[in-house]
């Protein structure tokens, strides 16, 4: 059994949620007094000083979503004086103004140390070899799990994204024993392997922690296949701190701890705000209870997942995400049905033959929606006689209408067809939605 700091991972529960409580307190206070959009939104929600009494009080709190930070775009939502801010990131993402983070000294070193912690639930030790292959900038990733490195004692190299025969010289090479990078871009890493003669097998690699994208227990699979290491999934986002909010432990492999000592979670109903009971799916919620820079009090992340008190065999006792299945704002509805990449990937990976490469294709013809499926084969099914190729198109349709109950069109492609991304896949084009 392996931690990093034993004393608040294995905390019992009651001594774990005096400290939230606690925190959580002292968090509304902050906000109340420093953050106008704060001190407004509780005033009309009938907050007062002082009305957090129990966890319990927490829901009647009112919700963060992320239009409220670009609304307070850039520095509205910040609690500290810029004299305090040690650092700044931004999401990546396409549309409307970026969500901005700032980050206290004290934050940067809580997230060094959550980060540690999650290296260590993972199987890390001081010895290992950490090949970053995670974005570095404004993007959280690769900063994030730099500092978590270096604050376990583990050596780091800071490769970043891209330029993909060089990460493999490099792993090969510098011997190193864990890689971190999202689980698609391990993937295009493996194929790029294979081209170059390189079998994984022969490295040192033990581990691989990804993460920045949903991704199936079909996935994992397939990575430790052709990476031959331990797949292990991390969750994190910009506006909660970055990577290590969340992760798998290395023993069990059977949810994410989320680190309760300063994150509480929440499960709602997307559509009602509703609670939800403990094992339902549903919408995560994370309010910050330690953050300096920007805490965000009940902030809905739109990750759909469900939450889990029961004891681990890790002997952590900090609550356990399961993974995720998607995001509430990107799932598709075809006609009526409710669909996630994330589902669709999980048949493709069942299916001898199908590479991990798939584009889903929406579109509306005379009214009616139409979904296509991309995906690729490998060489050899690809150079088989079309009656072949066709009954596995069917075979997958009818596999896909079964399970999820939409109706879709297969098109096998060739390898290599799919465009490959170093960051997050893209696996999603909706014509729908372009005027």
């Amino acid at each position: 059994m392996s931690y990093h700091n034993e004393e608040f991972e294995t905390l019992p529960r009651k001594a774990l949620e005096a400290v939230q409580l606690k925190r959580l307190q002292a968090a509304v206070a902050r906000v109340q007094t420093a953050v106008p959009f704060y001190r407004q939104s509780f005033e009309r929600a009938g907050i007062t000083s002082g009305c957090i009494k129990s966890l319990d009080d927490l829901r009647r709190l009112p919700f963060t979503v992320k239009q409220d930070m670009r609304d307070s775009y850039p520095y509205g939502l910040f609690a500290a004086s810029m004299d305090d801010i040690v650092r700044i990131h931004a999401s990546s993402g396409t549309t409307g103004k970026p969500t901005v983070v700032g980050y206290t000294r004290k934050d940067i070193e809580i997230w060094s140390e959550l980060m540690a912690r999650s290296f260590a639930a993972a199987g890390v030790h001081k010895g290992d070899i950490i090949h970053n292959a995670y974005g570095y900038g404004l993007f959280t990733g690769g900063l994030g799990a730099h500092y978590g490195a270096e604050r376990l004692g583990a050596s780091v190299i800071p490769m970043s994204g891209g330029n993909t025969k060089k990460q493999i010289m490099i792993m090969k090479d510098f011997g190193s024993t864990v890689l971190t990078c999202t689980p698609s871009y391990s993937l295009f890493m493996a194929e790029a392997a294979r081209e170059e003669g390189v079998d994984f097998r022969q490295l040192k690699l033990h581990v691989g922690i990804f993460g920045a994208e949903p991704w199936s227990e079909s996935m994992r699979t397939e990575i430790e296949q052709k990476l031959n290491l331990c797949a292990i999934d991390i969750y994190g986002l910009s506006e909660i701190m970055g990577p290590g909010v969340a992760i798998e432990c290395r023993e069990a492999k059977k949810g994410l701890h989320i680190w309760e000592d300063h994150f509480i979670p929440e499960i709602i109903n997307p559509d009602t705000g509703e609670v939800l009971p403990e094992g339902e799916r549903g919408e995560l919620v994370i309010t910050t209870i330690t953050k300096e820079g920007i805490p965000l009090i009940r902030y809905r992340t739109r990750d759909i997942t469900s939450l889990t008190y029961e004891p681990c065999s890790c002997g952590r006792t900090h609550a356990r995400l399961s993974r995720m299945t998607g995001r509430s704002d990107d799932m598709l509805i075809i006609r009526g049905v409710n669909v996630f990449p994330s589902q669709i990937e999980s048949i493709l990976m069942r299916i001898e033959g199908v590479e991990p490469h798939y584009l889903l294709i929406i579109d509306r013809k005379d009214n009616l929606d139409t979904l296509e499926v991309q995906v690729e084969v490998g060489e050899q099914l690809f150079s088989d006689e079309i009656k072949v190729l066709q009954a596995l198109s069917h075979s997958i349709e009818k596999e896909i209408k079964d399970l999820l109950g939409v109706t879709c069109k297969v098109r096998l492609v060739e390898p290599q067809t799919i465009a490959r991304s170093e960051g997050k896949a893209k696996r999603v084009i909706d014509n729908r939605l372009i005027s």
